[in-house]
């Protein structure tokens, strides 16, 4: 990449580039046919720890972040012009919270830390360009995950809560009543961890960080029937990592920190396999990292960029490609 980049975004555009935003000067995009980056159009300020979201009409908002302290600014970017522009602001200065796309096109931002932990949530509506109320989540939480199930429920699940404390806490959000109930907790409470949707409609958290350290654990939520399953531990415990959802249906889980290893920071990768529920190592990344983001390309491919390294950002890259069978 051109800057050195942690706790950053990475979206994918419709086009198949991606769009690399914060935790480094300016904004950039990867383009997988020539294998480059290059700057976007300006990007008005330096951010980290916000969300970033694609829109239905193929735009990206980005909210929230740390500039010099959480924000409530929000921006959206047009990637056919190459262009930024403001997109009003959150009811609540925010980093560390967490957004998911719902089913009409609107974005639901919740939580996050403004000198504390926040319970409240906030919905854009791209038609309009207006922010809105969207309830208050019942357990205040930042560095947590949220994640859009198939029935256009949000699950929001662990993270930091109004005490300080890790939780495993989880809850729903219903965009049709616009209404937060607590659903069943994790068997573990964790923050820094992963969520990913599976094609069957489960959810898939794996490692994080809880009040014994970094966890190896994984869970399986089933939104059926409002439950967790433990369904077994990664080879190597782990936080600040990345996950993504594969073509085959697989997970792939990368690098990350251990709290247990002499060198903390880990290049190692791990498959989930839904059909087993076991979990199996693969090649480990070229660059051990963590707080960095993985992408999936429409071929299958997938980008990790950026993060954490030996206490240093790097602007480095590289790609993931599944094993053929």
């Amino acid at each position: 990449m051109g800057e050195y980049r942690f706790g950053h975004t990475a979206t994918l555009l419709v086009d198949g580039r991606v769009l690399v935003v914060g935790g480094g000067p300016g904004a950039e995009l990867y383009d997988p046919s020539t294998h480059t980056w290059s700057p976007t159009g300006t990007f008005p300020v330096q951010i980290g720890y916000h969300t970033a979201t694609r829109l239905l009409d193929c735009r990206v908002l980005v909210a929230g972040g740390n500039v010099n302290g959480p924000s409530r600014q929000a921006y959206l970017y047009d990637s056919v012009a190459d262009r930024w522009s403001k997109a009003g602001h959150l009811s609540h200065r925010r980093q560390s919270a967490a957004a998911a796309l719902l089913p009409d096109g609107r974005v639901l931002v919740a939580g996050g830390y403004s000198w504390r932990s926040l319970a409240s949530a906030d919905v854009f509506d791209p038609a309009t360009g207006d922010w809105q109320p969207a309830g208050r989540m019942n357990v205040a939480r930042y560095r947590f995950t949220a994640t859009a199930l198939s029935d256009g429920r949000v699950l929001v699940a662990g993270g930091i809560n109004g005490g300080e404390r890790v939780t495993a806490t989880a809850e729903l959000y219903d965009p049709a009543t616009g209404w937060w109930a607590p659903t069943a907790s994790m068997a573990l409470a964790r923050t820094d961890h992963t969520a990913t949707a599976l094609a069957d409609g489960r959810v898939l958290v794996a490692g994080g960080f809880s009040t014994q350290g970094s966890v190896a654990e994984s869970e399986i939520y089933d939104p059926a029937s409002g439950t967790w399953t433990v369904t077994g531990s990664l080879a190597t415990d782990r936080f600040w990592h990345s996950a993504a959802g594969l073509t085959d249906g697989t997970v792939l889980v990368a690098g990350g920190r251990s709290m247990n290893l002499p060198d903390p920071d880990l290049a190692s990768a791990e498959v989930y396999d839904v059909v087993s529920g076991s979990w199996s190592q693969t090649a480990s990344m070229g660059t051990a990292r963590y707080l960095f983001t993985m992408t999936v390309l429409p071929d299958g491919r997938v980008l990790a960029a950026g993060g954490g390294s030996q206490h240093h950002a790097t602007n480095s890259a590289e790609l993931y490609r599944q094993r053929q069978p």
